[in-house]
C-alpha cells in the first residue's frame, strides 16, 4: 500500500502580513482623518484590502482587531466590530465573484459598504445607550433643509457620510488591486493546504464540484449557525434576566439608600414644626435644600417626599417640586396612592415594609418607605423615595443589543474560520480524489498509469480519516491497476486466439472450395482499409469507431462461413453453375448467419459476433437492392455488409479460379467503379478508390504467396 505521510502545505506568512498590514492601514487612516478634520472614518480601508487581497479570513480578521484595539481606550467601539466583520465579509464576497471587475459591481459594492457603515452604523447606536453619533451637524443641516424627522435625518446624514467614506476606500482598494503585482497578491492568503496544492484551475474545479442536493459546507454552515443561533438565545434570555434582577436589586439599593438618608436629615422631635411653620422656619429650607441635594444625584431618583401616614391620607412634611409634579404644601393631605394600599396597615401600624412597585399615572416606580422613631420609639412619619423604572428597560435593550453585536462579530469570525479549515482539511481533499477518479482513463496502460501518478501526487496528509480514506482508495486504484492490466494482458490473448481460430475455421470452409485461396485474409484485409478512408472522409461518423473497424476486420473471415453446408459437387464444380445449383450455392448466406446465431445464443451481446452475423447474411445483397438472400436495399444494408461486398467482389475479380483467369487490377478497379450505386455503396466505392494505394499493396502482397502461403 502507498501510504502517505501527512506534511502541512499551508502558508500563513503572507496572510499574517496582510492582517498586520490591514490594521495598521485602519489605525493609521482613522487618526489621520482625526488630525486633518476630515469628514471621513477611513478606518475600513485595510479591512476591504485584506478581505479584497486575501479572502473572508484575513477580511474579517482584520475588522475585528481594529476594533479590539480601538476598544482600548474607547469601549464602545468594540460594538462595532461587527460592522468591520461585516463589511470584510461583503469585500470578500464581490472579490470572490469578480463583480468589482463590472461598474455595476463596484457601484453595488459601495451602497452596501455604506448600508452597512451608515445604516446600521446609525441603528446600533440608537440601541446603546450613551454611544454618541457623530454627524449631529449634518443631519442638523437636513433637518433645516425639511427632513424634520430626526432619526431620518440622522440615518440619512451618516450613510451620506458613510457613503462617500466607502466610496473613497473602494478606489484606494481597487487602485492596489490595479498595481500591484499578480506574485505578491497570490501570497497574500491564508493557505492551509493539507496536500500537494492545486493549480488555480483545479482549485476552482473542486470548489465548484456539482452537489446533488446539498454541499458538506453548507450542511456545516447550517449547524453551525442553528446552534450558534440557539447558545444566542439562550444565553441572551438568561443573561437578559440576570440583567433585569440584578437592575431591579440596584434600583432597590438605590431607592432604600436615599429614603434612609433622608430620614438621616431630619429631626424626629420637629416633625410636628415641620408642618406648623413649613417654608417660613430656616431650618426646613435647609432640610428641603438637601433633599434636593440628594435628589439630584442621581437622574433615576423621580421623588422624595416625608410624610405622615394616617387613616384619611398621607400628610405633607416636605415634598419636592420636579418638573411635572408641583410639590404639596406641608400639612396638605394626598390621598394614598393605589399602588401602597396592601401595605397601608404596615405604615399606619409604623413598621417598616419592603420597597413596592407601582405603575401609574406617575410612571414605572419603586418607592421605598422609611420610618422616622422618636425617642419614645414611635413612628413620627416616613421619608420615601421614588426611583424611576424605565431606564431598566432602556438598559436591558442596550444590554441585549451590545451583547448580539459582539456575539455576531465573533460567531461571523469563528464561522469563516471553521468554514476555512473544513475547506482546506476536508472539501477540497475530497473532491480533488473524486475529480482525479472521475478523471481516470483506462483506454491504454499509460493513461492508466498517468492516472494512477496524478492520484499519487496529490499526496494528501490531513492526518484523519480523511488520509486513510485516500490511503485505502490509492492502494485499491493501484491494486485495480495492476487487475486491468492481467485482465488486458489476457483479453489480447484470448483475443489473438479468437482470431486465430476464425481464421482456423475460415481456412476449413476454404479448404472445402478449391477455387477461394487466400480470400478471407484478403478481404479482411481490403475492408479495412475501406472503413479507415470512409471514416478519414467523415463519412458514418456515428458508426465507425475503432472498436467497428475491429470488429468487422475480425469477423470478415467468417462471411463464407455458410459454404460449409454447400454440398463439394456444387461448391467445387469447374463449369458454371445450373440455376438449381445457383440456388443452392445462394443458400451459403442464411447458412452462415444461423451458424452465427447459434454462437450468438451462448454470447448474446456480442458485437463481434453481431457484424460477423451481417457479414455472413448479406454480403450478396445490392444496393439496388436486387442481391440476396432479402433483396435489401440502399442504407437497410448493415454497413460491414457494403463494405465486404466491394472487398468480396474486387478479391473475387482479381483471383485466379478453376473456371477462370484473373482480371488485371486496373480492370477490376474499373468493373467496381461501374458497379457505384448499382451493385455497391458509391461511399464505399469512393473510399476504396481513395485508398487504393493501399489496396495495391494488399494485393501485391498476396499475389507473391505460394498456395502454401510461402512468398516466392
Amino acid at each position: 500500500m502507498s501510504m502517505v505521510r501527512g506534511k502541512q502545505r499551508g502558508s500563513y506568512t503572507g496572510g499574517l502580513i496582510l492582517c498586520l498590514l490591514g490594521v495598521a492601514v485602519n489605525v493609521a487612516l482613522k487618526e489621520l482623518a482625526i488630525y486633518l478634520g476630515l469628514p471621513l472614518y477611513l478606518d475600513t480601508i485595510g479591512t476591504v484590502l485584506a478581505a479584497v487581497l486575501g479572502g473572508y479570513l484575513p477580511g474579517v480578521i482584520v475588522g475585528l482587531l481594529t476594533n479590539g484595539l480601538a476598544a482600548i481606550g474607547d469601549y464602545s467601539s468594540m460594538y462595532y466590530a461587527v460592522l468591520n466583520v461585516m463589511i470584510a465579509v461583503v469585500a470578500a464576497w464581490f472579490s470572490d465573484r469578480a463583480y468589482l471587475k463590472k461598474v455595476w459591481g463596484i457601484i453595488l459594492f459601495i451602497i452596501s459598504l455604506a448600508l452597512i457603515g451608515g445604516g446600521l452604523g446609525t441603528i446600533l447606536p440608537w440601541c446603546l445607550d450613551g454611544v454618541p453619533l457623530e454627524t449631529e451637524a449634518l443631519s442638523a443641516k437636513l433637518y433645516d433643509m425639511g427632513l424634520t424627522n430626526v432619526p431620518l435625518a440622522q440615518l440619512t446624514a451618516n450613510i451620506l457620510v458613510d457613503l462617500l467614506d466607502k466610496t473613497v476606500t473602494v478606489a484606494i482598494a481597487l487602485i492596489t488591486l490595479r498595481f500591484l503585482p499578480e506574485k505578491i497578491c497570490s501570497k497574500l492568503k491564508f493557505q492551509g493546504w493539507m496536500q500537494r496544492p492545486l493549480s488555480k484551475e483545479e482549485t476552482k474545479e473542486a470548489r465548484r464540484k456539482d452537489i446533488r442536493i446539498m454541499s458538506l459546507k453548507t450542511k456545516i454552515m447550517i449547524i453551525l449557525v442553528v446552534s450558534f443561533t440557539v447558545v444566542a438565545v439562550v444565553a441572551g434570555s438568561i443573561s437578559s434576566v440576570l440583567f433585569r434582577e440584578d437592575s431591579i436589586r440596584d434600583h432597590t439599593e438605590l431607592a432604600e439608600g436615599t429614603a434612609e438618608i433622608a430620614a438621616s436629615l431630619i429631626d424626629p422631635a420637629k416633625v410636628d414644626e415641620y408642618m406648623d411653620k413649613g417654608r417660613s422656619s430656616e431650618e426646613y429650607l435647609r432640610i428641603e435644600k438637601q433633599l434636593y441635594t440628594l435628589m439630584a444625584s442621581s437622574e433615576d431618583i423621580e421623588y422624595i417626599y416625608i410624610y405622615r401616614i394616617r387613616e384619611d391620607g398621607s400628610h405633607v412634611v416636605f415634598d419636592l417640586d420636579t418638573e411635572e409634579t408641583p410639590a404639596a404644601a406641608p400639612g396638605d393631605v394626598v390621598p394614598f396612592d393605589e399602588g401602597i394600599r396592601e401595605r397601608l396597615p404596615d405604615l399606619l401600624a409604623g413598621k417598616e415594609t419592603s420597597p413596592v412597585e407601582t405603575v401609574g399615572s406617575f410612571g414605572w416606580l419603586l418607592s421605598a418607605y422609611h420610618p422616622v422613631y422618636d425617642a419614645s420609639g414611635n413612628c413620627v412619619c416616613y421619608t420615601a423615595a421614588d426611583v424611576s423604572m424605565k431606564r431598566i428597560t432602556a438598559d436591558i435593550v442596550s444590554f441585549i443589543v451590545g451583547l448580539m453585536s459582539l456575539f455576531l462579530a465573533f460567531f461571523i469570525v469563528i464561522l469563516v474560520v471553521v468554514l476555512w479549515l473544513v475547506e482546506y482539511h476536508v472539501v477540497l481533499p475530497l473532491n480533488s480524489m473524486a475529480l482525479r477518479a472521475g478523471a481516470f482513463a483506462y483506454d491504454s496502460e499509460e493513461a492508466r498509469r498517468e492516472s494512477i501518478d496524478k492520484l499519487r501526487d496529490l499526496e494528501i496528509g490531513t492526518g484523519d480519516e480523511i488520509e486513510h480514506l485516500y490511503g485505502s482508495f490509492l492502494k485499491t486504484s493501484e491494486d485495480s491497476l495492476e487487475y486491468v492490466d492481467e485482465i488486458q494482458n489476457k483479453t489480447e490473448t484470448i483475443s489473438r486466439m479468437q482470431n486465430a481460430l476464425i481464421f482456423v475455421l475460415a481456412d476449413m470452409v476454404e479448404s472445402r472450395d478449391q477455387t477461394t485461396g487466400d480470400h478471407v485474409r484478403k478481404t479482411a484485409a481490403y475492408s479495412g482499409i475501406i472503413l479507415r478512408s470512409l471514416r478519414e472522409r467523415g463519412y458514418y461518423p456515428d458508426i465507425i469507431t475503432d472498436d467497428y473497424i475491429s470488429d468487422v476486420i475480425n469477423s470478415s473471415p467468417l462471411h463464407d462461413v455458410g459454404k460449409i453446408r454447400i454440398p463439394d459437387s456444387i461448391l467445387n464444380k469447374p463449369g458454371r453453375l445450373t440455376d438449381e445449383e445457383y440456388e443452392i450455392m445462394k443458400k451459403h448466406t442464411t447458412y452462415g448467419k444461423d451458424i452465427i446465431d447459434q454462437a450468438m445464443e451462448a454470447v448474446p451481446d456480442s458485437s463481434y459476433l453481431s457484424e460477423a452475423r451481417n457479414l455472413a447474411q448479406y454480403h450478396h445483397e445490392k444496393w439496388n437492392g436486387k442481391g440476396y438472400p432479402q433483396g435489401l436495399a440502399g442504407d437497410k444494408i448493415p454497413l460491414s455488409a457494403r463494405v465486404m461486398a466491394v472487398a468480396d467482389v474486387f478479391d473475387a475479380l482479381v483471383s485466379k479460379r478453376s473456371y477462370k483467369e484473373p482480371l488485371p487490377m486496373d480492370q477490376a478497379i474499373g468493373l467496381i467503379v461501374e458497379g457505384s450505386g448499382d451493385h455497391f455503396d458509391p461511399k464505399c466505392v469512393e473510399a476504396f478508390l481513395a485508398a487504393e494505394e493501399e489496396v495495391r499493396k494488399v494485393y501485391e502482397r498476396f499475389a507473391g504467396m505460394t498456395d502454401d502461403g510461402i512468398f516466392h
